[in-house]
């Protein structure tokens, strides 16, 4: 998978010093892999869900969300947001056009 953009998950990282294994583990994970289908992903993600448009991963435990849209026919995945537990709770996030 192509992953666009790594820099996104360095910026949080900055921020959020605790997602930077995490974050760095899940990019290493993801851009190794040759996902066709959220099922695939869940193999090695289960607790990966569609909301809407976009691919939600929980990382460090569910302390985080990435929010991702797959393009399984071309192997990219966008990074959208990554947030905190309670900022995806917000629900700001769902008023991405794209949603």
């Amino acid at each position: 998978m192509h992953i666009i953009s790594r820099k996104r998950l360095l910026e949080f990282s900055e921020i959020h010093a605790d997602a930077t294994d995490p974050l760095d583990c899940w990019y290493r994970i993801a851009k190794g892999s040759n996902w066709t289908s959220l099922v695939d992903i869940r193999q090695t993600y289960p607790a990966t869900d569609a909301v809407g448009n976009f691919t939600v991963f929980n990382i460090k435990g569910n302390d985080y969300r990435l929010i991702t849209s797959v393009v399984y026919a071309t192997q990219r995945i966008y990074i959208k947001y990554i947030l905190t537990h309670s900022e995806y709770n917000r629900d700001k996030w769902k008023n991405d056009p794209y949603y």
